[in-house]
């Protein structure tokens, strides 16, 4: 197996290595400049970006670092982001055994996915890196914390891996939400209403106790992936990030709250969340590319902060796509597609466009069999984890590419009837979605753009495709070779 990143610097110094990091060493300020420059080398397909000077902060800030699929791909230990689904097909496939021969060998698969899976828990260690130094004081403000846009509300944590335990189970959750710096030890805690960690901090208010908490800053880059991912609940995010790199992941005891955290990471804050406690955070520049509404969240009391002795610091900038958070969306897309098939098996491929936001529009090729079906994976996908913030369902047959946007338009204009392939419904939306009138709550739409036949209850034929003649099409290959100016043409069209 190949050797995976145990710590952001050896993903840092392999990306440098093969020239996809650029050291930046003239001084650059946290306070909107850093964001400029990083928007502009994302949107140009640049390299990550170490600034090495931030006046005012005590060590350098990365960004950009997963900002491309090829990086994403090398994190997560493959070749192309489709290979780590591959991997994860594997992990998710059941088929009933065939004989008694099928069932050995199903038994034999089973055990031995349980075997990996649970050589890559978590490896408990009793020290690491990431306490190689504990700050006498808490002073967030040596912390390079960005202020990413005119109007924020503040300075924001942007990439951190929140850990949280749920009282009742002990089960750890590792997410990443923003944290607002409010003053030298105080944050704003970014819970969205249906995440596990909001979920976990309702629990310790119920019983009337202060949620401890840790944020991780600049994790191996497997592990700020898995904080993002979609990981099913009663999952351990650190046991994915294992599987995700190959290798297990080091966990180290905090030292002053009864948690976890990675060995290898960069920078840890450790405090408490009081329930009693709330306090307006925002407005802030979010991926719908308006400032979210400022609203009260919980108050995190950052106690202690330990790091490595020369730290670096992650964050990301998220705004209006293209940014950082919309390529990793699309990586989460593709990656966790074989978990759609494994609920939807008639599922050929999904596609949440970046132009919608990720989570605002998806779109799904399915093999139709039956009246209706349409809207049967519309309700399945709706009810499934994050898949029900997707205000704009589109469902197309097996034979349309859901990446071609042209495409998919063609069908929808073409195949869809608004009296009848419309399912207007309402239900949980995004906590940051600005259109619908009561926060967390709204409408919906899935349209039916497949083909439709008297199974349908369609009362005419439909209509046959245009499609070319294949011994035309041959005659014309061979017409256009014997060309030269029509072959450069039509082979730079098709490049």
């Amino acid at each position: 197996m190949p050797v995976p990143f145990r710590s952001l610097g050896e993903f840092l110094a392999r990306l440098e290595a093969q020239g996809d990091l650029v050291r930046i060493s003239r001084p650059v300020s946290r306070d909107l400049e850093i964001t400029e420059v990083t928007q502009r080398v994302l949107r140009a397909d640049g390299p990550a970006l170490l600034f090495e000077r931030v006046p005012g902060a005590a060590m350098p800030v990365v960004t950009n670092l997963m900002g491309s699929l090829r990086r994403i791909a090398l994190a997560l230990d493959a070749e192309r982001v489709d290979a780590v689904a591959e991997r994860i097909a594997r992990l998710v496939q059941l088929r009933p055994p065939a004989g008694l021969v099928g069932a050995v060998r199903d038994l034999s698969g089973t055990i031995d996915t349980l075997s990996t899976l649970r050589a890559l828990a978590p490896r408990r260690v009793r020290s690491g890196p990431v306490q190689e130094v504990e700050e006498p004081t808490v002073d967030l403000d040596r912390l390079p914390i960005l202020k990413c846009w005119p109007k924020d509300g503040g300075r924001t944590i942007t990439f951190p891996v929140v850990v949280t335990a749920d009282p009742e189970t002990g089960a750890t959750h590792a997410g990443i939400y923003r944290l607002q710096q409010y003053g030298p030890d105080t944050l704003g805690m970014h819970f969205q209403v249906h995440r596990v960690g909001a979920s976990n901090y309702r629990k310790w208010a119920a019983r009337g106790e202060r949620m401890p908490v840790a944020a991780v800053i600049g994790a191996d880059p497997a592990t700020v992936f898995s904080g993002l991912a979609p990981v099913p609940e009663g999952v351990s995010n650190f046991a994915f990030a294992g599987f995700l790199r190959s290798e297990p992941v080091e966990l180290v005891r905090a030292r002053s709250v009864d948690l976890e955290v990675p060995a290898q990471a960069e920078i840890v804050l450790e405090g408490y969340v009081d329930p009693a406690e709330r306090r307006i955070e925002g407005p802030f520049g979010d991926h719908t590319g308006y400032y979210s509404a400022p609203e009260p969240f919980p108050v995190f009391h950052v106690v202690r902060i330990t790091h490595r002795e020369r730290p670096v610091y992650l964050a990301t900038v998220t705004g209006k796509p293209p940014t950082e958070d919309a390529v990793l969306g699309k990586a989460v897309e593709r990656i966790f597609l074989p978990v759609v098939r494994l609920v939807l098996p008639e599922v050929v491929d999904l596609d949440l466009p970046e132009a919608g936001l990720f989570i605002n529009v998806g779109i799904v090729a399915i093999r139709k069999s039956y009246p209706d079906h349409p809207r049967k994976v519309m309700h399945a996908l709706w009810g499934l984890g994050q898949m029900m913030f997707v205000r704009y369902l589109i469902v197309v047959d097996a034979d349309v590419d859901v990446h071609d946007l042209s495409e998919v338009l063609y069908r929808v204009g073409l195949q869809a009837d608004p009296a009848r392939d419309l399912e207007l419904v309402q239900g949980p939306v995004d906590q940051l979605s600005i259109s619908n009138p009561v926060p967390n709550l709204g409408g919906k739409v899935g349209i039916d753009a497949t083909r439709k036949g008297p199974e349908d209850g369609f009362p005419r034929p439909w209509p046959e495709e245009i499609r070319s003649d294949a011994a035309a099409a041959r005659a014309a290959d061979e017409v256009i070779r014997a060309d030269p100016v029509l072959a450069r043409l039509l082979g730079r069209a098709e490049r």
